[in-house]
This record gives C-alpha cells, sequence and structure tokens, in this order.
C-alpha cells in the first residue's frame, strides 16, 4: 500500500473528494495510489495540494 493511499484512508477521505479538493483528476490519484504512476515523479504544486488536503508534511506522501 502506498503511504498516500494509507494517508488517504486514515484520514477519512475518498478518492473523489481528495480528487475534487486538491485539483488532481481522480484518475491520477487512483494511479499514484496503485504504484502505476510514482508521485515522486509528479509536479511540486500536485504534490503541495494533496498533502494540504490530507494536512500531512509532503515528504510523508512521498515513496523515499
Amino acid at each position: 500500500m502506498t503511504n498516500l493511499k494509507r494517508i488517504r484512508l486514515s484520514a477519512g477521505i475518498t478518492q473523489a473528494t481528495l480528487a475534487e479538493n486538491s485539483g488532481v483528476s481522480l484518475r491520477t490519484l487512483q494511479e499514484y495510489e496503485q504504484g502505476r504512476k510514482p508521485i515522486n515523479q509528479a509536479a511540486a504544486i500536485t504534490v503541495y495540494k494533496i498533502a494540504q488536503i490530507l494536512r500531512v508534511p509532503v515528504e510523508n506522501i512521498l515513496e523515499l
């Protein structure tokens, strides 16, 4: 399970809600969570927006 999915689930936020509030497409979020698209290669602003919605530091959602 990716960090993003783990954090999103523990926050009780749906993929659809996260997508809508962050401006990231639902499809892209799904790909990040499934590991098909590495979140580490996403634009910095994208990672920042997701982290803001989840109320965690950017480093927490990256796969280090």
